[in-house]
C-alpha cells in the first residue's frame, strides 16, 4: 500500500490558536475598513491604483476571516468582523470626510464596540 502524506494546512490549537484567530479577525476587520475606504477613492473602479488596492484589501480581508474561522465560532467571528467594519468605517468617515461626530453617532459606535468586546468575551 502506498502512503500518502497528510498535506492539509495545520493551525495552532488551544490558547495559541485562539489568540492567532482573534489576531487574524482583527486584521480582517481592519482590511474591511480599508476596502470600504478604497471604494470611495476607486470612484466606481474607474481609477486604477485605488481599484487595485481595494480588490487586494477585499481578498486579504476574506483570507484573514477564513483563518479566523478555524478557531473562532462562526457567529461570533462574523459579527465581530462586521462590527469592526461598520464602526471603523463610520469613525473613518467622521475623521477623513468631515462627517459630523455628534453625541448620538458616538454613542452608537460605543454600543457596537461594546458588542464586539462582549462577543469576544462570550466566545473565550
Amino acid at each position: 500500500m502506498i502512503h500518502v502524506p497528510d498535506t492539509r494546512l495545520r493551525y495552532p490549537t488551544g490558547m495559541n490558536g485562539m489568540i492567532a484567530g482573534w489576531f487574524a479577525l482583527l486584521l480582517a476587520g481592519a482590511l474591511e475598513i480599508a476596502w470600504a475606504y478604497g471604494l470611495k477613492h476607486a470612484d466606481g473602479f474607474t481609477r486604477f491604483w485605488p481599484s487595485i488596492g481595494t480588490v487586494a484589501a477585499i481578498g486579504l480581508s476574506f483570507a484573514f476571516m477564513a483563518l479566523a474561522l478555524r478557531s473562532i465560532p462562526f457567529g461570533a467571528a462574523y459579527a465581530v468582523w462586521c462590527g469592526i467594519g461598520v464602526a471603523g468605517t463610520a469613525a473613518l468617515e467622521m475623521l477623513a470626510f468631515g462627517e459630523p461626530a455628534d453625541a448620538l453617532r458616538l454613542f452608537c459606535l460605543a454600543l457596537i464596540a461594546t458588542g464586539i468586546v462582549g462577543l469576544k468575551l462570550a466566545s473565550s
